[in-house]
Protein backbone atom coordinates (compact mmCIF):
# COMPACT_ATOMS: atom_id res chain seq x y z
CA UNK A 1 0.00 0.00 0.00
CA UNK A 2 2.69 2.52 1.01
CA UNK A 3 4.18 4.38 -1.93
CA UNK A 4 7.58 6.06 -1.72
CA UNK A 5 8.54 9.25 -3.53
CA UNK A 6 10.53 7.28 -6.12
CA UNK A 7 7.56 5.00 -6.85
CA UNK A 8 5.35 7.99 -7.65
CA UNK A 9 7.66 10.55 -9.24
CA UNK A 10 10.38 10.31 -11.89
CA UNK A 11 13.08 11.72 -9.61
CA UNK A 12 15.71 12.13 -12.31
CA UNK A 13 13.30 14.16 -14.43
CA UNK A 14 12.30 16.14 -11.34
CA UNK A 15 15.88 17.00 -10.38
CA UNK A 16 16.82 17.87 -13.95
CA UNK A 17 13.81 20.17 -14.32
CA UNK A 18 14.63 21.96 -11.07
CA UNK A 19 17.82 23.25 -12.72
CA UNK A 20 15.62 25.84 -14.44
CA UNK A 21 14.20 27.11 -11.16
CA UNK A 22 14.76 30.85 -10.80
CA UNK A 23 16.15 31.23 -14.32
CA UNK A 24 13.06 33.07 -15.59
CA UNK A 25 10.68 35.71 -14.22
CA UNK A 26 8.55 37.39 -13.20
CA UNK A 27 9.34 35.50 -9.97
CA UNK A 28 11.24 32.31 -9.23
CA UNK A 29 9.52 29.26 -10.68
CA UNK A 30 9.98 26.19 -12.83
CA UNK A 31 7.79 23.91 -14.93
CA UNK A 32 8.09 20.13 -14.70
CA UNK A 33 6.38 18.05 -17.37
CA UNK A 34 5.65 14.35 -16.78
CA UNK A 35 5.90 14.94 -13.04
CA UNK A 36 4.30 11.68 -11.92
CA UNK A 37 5.05 8.36 -13.55
CA UNK A 38 2.48 7.78 -16.33
CA UNK A 39 0.45 5.07 -14.60
CA UNK A 40 0.43 7.07 -11.36
CA UNK A 41 -0.77 10.23 -13.13
CA UNK A 42 -3.63 8.37 -14.80
CA UNK A 43 -4.72 6.81 -11.51
CA UNK A 44 -4.52 10.13 -9.64
CA UNK A 45 -6.73 11.76 -12.26
CA UNK A 46 -9.26 8.94 -11.84
CA UNK A 47 -9.23 9.48 -8.05
CA UNK A 48 -10.86 12.92 -8.36
CA UNK A 49 -14.47 13.04 -7.17
CA UNK A 50 -17.21 14.30 -9.46
CA UNK A 51 -17.77 18.05 -9.45
CA UNK A 52 -21.10 17.63 -7.66
CA UNK A 53 -19.72 15.32 -4.95
CA UNK A 54 -20.48 16.51 -1.42
CA UNK A 55 -16.79 16.37 -0.46
CA UNK A 56 -16.12 19.78 -2.04
CA UNK A 57 -15.91 23.11 -0.21
CA UNK A 58 -17.27 25.80 -2.50
CA UNK A 59 -15.90 29.25 -3.28
CA UNK A 60 -18.44 31.12 -5.37
CA UNK A 61 -18.13 34.89 -5.46
CA UNK A 62 -17.08 37.56 -7.99
CA UNK A 63 -13.34 37.01 -7.42
CA UNK A 64 -13.16 33.19 -7.20
CA UNK A 65 -15.32 30.36 -8.48
CA UNK A 66 -13.85 26.98 -7.61
CA UNK A 67 -14.22 23.97 -5.33
CA UNK A 68 -11.55 22.45 -3.10
CA UNK A 69 -11.06 19.61 -0.64
CA UNK A 70 -8.18 18.95 1.74
CA UNK A 71 -9.88 16.32 3.92
CA UNK A 72 -7.36 13.49 4.21
CA UNK A 73 -9.93 10.86 5.19
CA UNK A 74 -11.73 11.30 1.86
CA UNK A 75 -8.61 10.75 -0.27
CA UNK A 76 -8.39 7.34 -1.96
CA UNK A 77 -5.24 5.36 -1.03
CA UNK A 78 -3.08 6.54 -3.94
CA UNK A 79 -3.96 10.22 -3.47
CA UNK A 80 -3.35 9.87 0.26
CA UNK A 81 0.06 8.31 -0.44
CA UNK A 82 0.87 11.02 -2.98
CA UNK A 83 0.25 13.90 -0.55
CA UNK A 84 2.18 12.00 2.11
CA UNK A 85 5.11 11.74 -0.32
CA UNK A 86 4.98 15.44 -1.26
CA UNK A 87 5.19 16.28 2.44
CA UNK A 88 7.98 13.79 3.14
CA UNK A 89 11.48 14.76 4.33
CA UNK A 90 12.92 13.20 1.15
CA UNK A 91 10.88 15.38 -1.20
CA UNK A 92 11.43 18.53 0.87
CA UNK A 93 15.17 17.87 0.95
CA UNK A 94 15.32 17.71 -2.85
CA UNK A 95 13.34 20.94 -3.19
CA UNK A 96 15.49 22.68 -0.61
CA UNK A 97 18.78 21.63 -2.19
CA UNK A 98 17.92 21.99 -5.88
CA UNK A 99 15.71 25.11 -5.75
CA UNK A 100 16.56 27.08 -2.63
CA UNK A 101 20.22 26.41 -2.00
CA UNK A 102 19.58 24.66 1.29
CA UNK A 103 16.86 26.81 2.88
CA UNK A 104 15.03 24.50 5.28
CA UNK A 105 11.46 23.72 4.26
CA UNK A 106 8.61 22.44 6.41
CA UNK A 107 5.58 20.49 5.26
CA UNK A 108 2.06 21.65 5.91
CA UNK A 109 0.48 18.32 6.80
CA UNK A 110 -2.89 20.01 7.19
CA UNK A 111 -2.86 21.05 3.52
CA UNK A 112 -4.16 24.50 4.44
CA UNK A 113 -5.59 25.75 1.13
CA UNK A 114 -4.18 22.74 -0.69
CA UNK A 115 -5.43 19.30 -1.71
CA UNK A 116 -7.82 18.73 -4.61
CA UNK A 117 -8.86 21.81 -6.63
CA UNK A 118 -11.52 21.77 -9.35
CA UNK A 119 -13.10 24.36 -11.69
CA UNK A 120 -16.04 23.95 -14.05
CA UNK A 121 -17.19 26.08 -16.98
CA UNK A 122 -17.23 29.69 -15.75
CA UNK A 123 -14.66 28.94 -13.05
CA UNK A 124 -12.06 31.59 -12.35
CA UNK A 125 -9.56 32.85 -9.80
CA UNK A 126 -8.72 36.55 -9.81
CA UNK A 127 -5.05 37.47 -9.78
CA UNK A 128 -3.87 37.21 -6.17
CA UNK A 129 -1.10 36.86 -3.63
CA UNK A 130 -1.33 33.75 -1.45
CA UNK A 131 -1.42 33.92 2.30
CA UNK A 132 1.96 34.88 3.73
CA UNK A 133 1.95 33.62 7.32
CA UNK A 134 0.39 30.26 8.08
CA UNK A 135 -2.57 30.96 10.41
CA UNK A 136 -1.90 27.91 12.60
CA UNK A 137 1.86 27.27 12.41
CA UNK A 138 3.28 30.80 12.28
CA UNK A 139 5.59 29.79 9.43
CA UNK A 140 5.96 31.67 6.14
CA UNK A 141 4.54 30.14 2.98
CA UNK A 142 7.54 29.77 0.68
CA UNK A 143 6.81 27.44 -2.25
CA UNK A 144 3.71 26.24 -4.09
CA UNK A 145 3.48 23.10 -6.15
CA UNK A 146 0.48 22.70 -8.48
CA UNK A 147 0.07 19.59 -10.64
CA UNK A 148 -2.56 19.53 -13.39
CA UNK A 149 -4.78 16.46 -13.69
CA UNK A 150 -7.00 17.08 -16.74
CA UNK A 151 -5.95 14.87 -19.65
CA UNK A 152 -8.71 16.10 -22.01
CA UNK A 153 -8.04 19.81 -21.53
CA UNK A 154 -7.74 22.06 -24.59
CA UNK A 155 -5.90 25.38 -24.59
CA UNK A 156 -8.85 27.17 -26.16
CA UNK A 157 -10.87 26.61 -22.99
CA UNK A 158 -8.60 28.92 -20.96
CA UNK A 159 -7.36 27.99 -17.52
CA UNK A 160 -3.68 28.80 -18.06
CA UNK A 161 -1.84 29.86 -14.92
CA UNK A 162 -0.94 33.52 -15.35
CA UNK A 163 2.15 35.02 -13.73
CA UNK A 164 2.10 38.80 -13.32
CA UNK A 165 4.84 41.34 -12.76
CA UNK A 166 5.26 42.30 -9.11
CA UNK A 167 4.49 46.01 -9.31
CA UNK A 168 3.71 46.30 -5.58
CA UNK A 169 2.39 44.17 -2.75
CA UNK A 170 -1.01 45.82 -3.31
CA UNK A 171 -1.34 45.65 -7.09
CA UNK A 172 -0.03 43.36 -9.86
CA UNK A 173 1.87 44.67 -12.84
CA UNK A 174 1.48 43.31 -16.37
CA UNK A 175 0.88 39.68 -17.28
CA UNK A 176 4.34 38.27 -18.03
CA UNK A 177 3.76 34.56 -18.62
CA UNK A 178 0.94 32.07 -19.16
CA UNK A 179 1.47 28.41 -18.32
CA UNK A 180 -0.91 25.97 -20.03
CA UNK A 181 -2.46 23.51 -17.57
CA UNK A 182 -1.09 20.49 -19.42
CA UNK A 183 -1.85 17.07 -17.97
CA UNK A 184 0.77 15.86 -15.47
CA UNK A 185 2.57 19.21 -15.56
CA UNK A 186 3.79 20.60 -12.24
CA UNK A 187 4.52 24.24 -11.56
CA UNK A 188 6.62 25.22 -8.56
CA UNK A 189 6.99 28.86 -7.58
CA UNK A 190 8.12 31.12 -4.77
CA UNK A 191 5.23 32.90 -3.06
CA UNK A 192 7.34 35.48 -1.19
CA UNK A 193 8.29 37.69 -4.16
CA UNK A 194 5.05 39.65 -4.69
CA UNK A 195 4.09 36.56 -6.67
CA UNK A 196 0.85 37.63 -8.33
CA UNK A 197 -0.79 34.70 -10.10
CA UNK A 198 -4.21 33.39 -11.06
CA UNK A 199 -6.68 32.61 -13.83
CA UNK A 200 -9.05 35.60 -13.87
CA UNK A 201 -10.77 34.83 -17.19
CA UNK A 202 -13.77 32.46 -16.81
CA UNK A 203 -13.25 28.99 -18.26
CA UNK A 204 -15.05 28.19 -21.52
CA UNK A 205 -14.79 24.40 -21.41
CA UNK A 206 -17.79 22.15 -22.14
CA UNK A 207 -20.12 21.43 -19.24
CA UNK A 208 -18.79 17.87 -19.18
CA UNK A 209 -15.17 18.89 -18.50
CA UNK A 210 -13.39 20.20 -15.40
CA UNK A 211 -10.01 21.76 -14.73
CA UNK A 212 -8.46 19.65 -11.96
CA UNK A 213 -5.25 20.16 -10.01
CA UNK A 214 -3.37 18.97 -6.95
CA UNK A 215 -1.79 21.55 -4.67
CA UNK A 216 0.62 21.49 -1.75
CA UNK A 217 2.48 24.31 -0.04
CA UNK A 218 5.84 24.33 1.69
CA UNK A 219 6.82 26.59 4.56
CA UNK A 220 9.93 28.15 6.04
CA UNK A 221 10.85 30.08 9.16
CA UNK A 222 9.34 33.54 9.01
CA UNK A 223 11.73 36.51 8.81
CA UNK A 224 11.31 39.33 11.31
CA UNK A 225 9.66 41.59 8.74
CA UNK A 226 7.25 38.98 7.38
CA UNK A 227 3.91 40.15 6.01
CA UNK A 228 1.42 38.72 8.49
CA UNK A 229 -1.34 38.27 5.91
CA UNK A 230 -3.13 35.03 6.78
CA UNK A 231 -5.41 34.89 3.75
CA UNK A 232 -5.06 35.51 0.02
CA UNK A 233 -5.09 39.09 -1.25
CA UNK A 234 -6.99 39.41 -4.54
CA UNK A 235 -6.80 42.10 -7.18
CA UNK A 236 -9.89 43.27 -9.06
CA UNK A 237 -10.12 42.65 -12.78
CA UNK A 238 -10.12 45.74 -14.99
CA UNK A 239 -13.91 45.55 -15.14
CA UNK A 240 -14.10 45.43 -11.33
CA UNK A 241 -11.77 48.34 -10.60
CA UNK A 242 -13.51 51.09 -8.65
CA UNK A 243 -16.44 48.83 -7.69
CA UNK A 244 -16.92 49.46 -3.97
CA UNK A 245 -18.66 46.12 -3.43
CA UNK A 246 -15.76 44.22 -5.01
CA UNK A 247 -13.18 46.18 -3.03
CA UNK A 248 -15.09 45.42 0.19
CA UNK A 249 -15.22 41.74 -0.78
CA UNK A 250 -11.46 41.69 -1.37
CA UNK A 251 -10.83 43.35 2.00
CA UNK A 252 -12.97 40.84 3.86
CA UNK A 253 -11.51 37.89 1.90
CA UNK A 254 -7.96 38.87 2.94
CA UNK A 255 -8.75 38.95 6.67
CA UNK A 256 -8.63 35.71 8.66
CA UNK A 257 -11.53 36.91 10.81
CA UNK A 258 -13.93 37.64 7.93
CA UNK A 259 -12.80 35.49 4.98
CA UNK A 260 -15.20 32.61 5.66
CA UNK A 261 -18.18 34.98 5.52
CA UNK A 262 -17.56 35.78 1.85
CA UNK A 263 -16.36 32.46 0.36
CA UNK A 264 -19.80 31.66 -1.02
CA UNK A 265 -21.91 34.68 -1.97
CA UNK A 266 -24.44 32.92 -4.20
Amino acid sequence: MYKSVSELIDLENFKESLKSYGKDGPFDHCIIDNFFKPDVAAALEADFPAFDDEVWHQYNNPIEIKRVSNIWNTFPPLTYNMFNALNSPEFLAILSEKALGGTELHADNGLNGGGWHIHKKGGKLNTHLDYSLHPKLGLQRKLNIIIYMNSNWQEGWGGALGLWGNETDEKPGDLKKSVFCKFNRAVIFDTTQNSWHGLPEPLTCPDTETRRSLAAYFLCEAPADVDERGKALFAPTKEQEGDSDILDLIKKRSDVKTAASVYDKT
